[in-house]
């Protein structure tokens, strides 16, 4: 059975806090709101749970799930580097709805999916999110929906969705945005942007001058 805590009370938002930190070292699925849409995330180091998320919301080993870190010191344990730009982009978006793809620390055990020796990592700009994350470290965090099916913007649409295959619900009412965090690729030698977000081209390109599209040309939007 399902629990489900509304984060809007202080005493319930606390013990959500706690029940949700105590289910995920044991490979249970937890649902949280984020500053995009809400996620289904599990304990980034358990390859089990990894396979519960993914059968959970019908998604293939195709499309590896990304990782939500607490801090931008998790964040770093996770890669070989960030590259030349990857700092700069930190301190310019994080926490917020920037995702960046980096080579994993190889000397990790974990199993994200067919991931091809990459990582993609965020640092959400929400509360909840964030004090989850810091009682929990890294989770591997995908969009709370069944494969295809729209993102879940509210706890209820998630609970719809996924039910009994997540133990812990954490309400944050309604995402205040639900359109997805940008991702931007940086492992090659010039960012590639992947996906279209919430941060702008623009704004990328005023950091790192140059963005690279599938196309290999430049955007400017």
């Amino acid at each position: 059975m399902s629990r489900r805590y509304d984060c809007a009370d202080a005493e319930q938002r606390a013990a959500g806090i706690a029940d949700a930190a105590t289910a995920v070292p044991r490979g249970e699925l937890v649902v949280l709101p984020t500053d995009t849409v809400y996620g289904v995330g599990v304990d980034a180091f358990t390859p089990a749970a990894v396979t519960a998320l993914l059968e959970a919301k019908g998604r293939g080993r195709d499309m590896p799930v990304p990782v939500l870190v607490g801090t931008v010191r998790a964040a770093t344990a996770l890669v070989e580097n960030l590259g030349p730009y990857g700092q700069d982009l930190v301190d310019a978006f994080w926490p917020g709805p920037l995702t960046l793809i980096c080579r994993a620390n190889r000397s990790l055990s974990w199993d994200l999916g067919d991931a091809k020796g990459t990582v993609a990592l965020r640092m959400p700009l929400h509360a909840v999110a964030l004090e989850l994350l810091k009682e929990t470290g890294p989770l591997a965090v995908s969009s709370a929906n069944r494969s295809g099916a729209p993102a879940a913007t509210t706890a209820a649409e998630a609970e719809e969705q996924l039910g009994d295959s997540v133990a812990v619900y954490l309400d944050g009412g309604p995402c205040a945005d639900n359109v997805p965090s940008t991702i931007l690729d940086l492992t090659t030698a010039v960012p590639r942007l992947l996906r279209q977000g919430a941060v702008s081209v623009g704004r990328l390109r005023g950091v790192v001058g140059y963005i690279a599209t599938d196309s290999g040309s430049e955007s400017e939007e």
